[in-house]
């Protein structure tokens, strides 16, 4: 299963960038996917979790982004989003989406079961 991030981008403090990430399988097709999220990496720093949010819509923030952020997912196009709103040059970030527990079925029919996938990152900028 590969993720394919985009929409990250320069913006000035208290600016919106929504993020978006889907999912695909370059050896068939996907039918389903457990968790789908976001985290990020500041310079220096550890990966954390930003927001995550379940197949039945249950969600999860980082304290530091609760109440200025939302994430939301398309279960049918396997797509998950982030809208991120009153950005702070703390938010500055390479940002990476994950899907976590997902099966996919290749093109003889076989089911595959796997554990975590990444995507590639984008990076979000927010100046002062």
């Amino acid at each position: 299963v590969q993720l394919q991030a985009s929409g990250g981008g320069l913006v000035q403090s208290g600016g919106s960038l929504r993020l978006s990430c889907a999912a695909s399988a370059a050896s068939g097709r996907i039918v389903r996917i457990d968790e789908l999220g976001w985290y990020r990496q500041a310079p220096g720093k550890q990966r954390e979790l930003v927001a995550r949010i379940s197949s039945g819509g249950i969600t999860n923030y980082a304290d530091s982004v609760k109440g200025r952020f939302s994430v939301s997912r398309d279960n049918a196009k396997f797509t998950v989003f982030l809208q991120m709103n009153s950005l702070k040059p703390e938010d500055t970030a390479v940002h990476y989406c994950n899907a976590d527990r997902f099966n996919w079925v290749d093109f003889a029919g076989n089911i595959h079961a796997d554990g975590r996938a990444w995507g590639q990152g984008t990076l979000v900028t927010v100046s002062s």
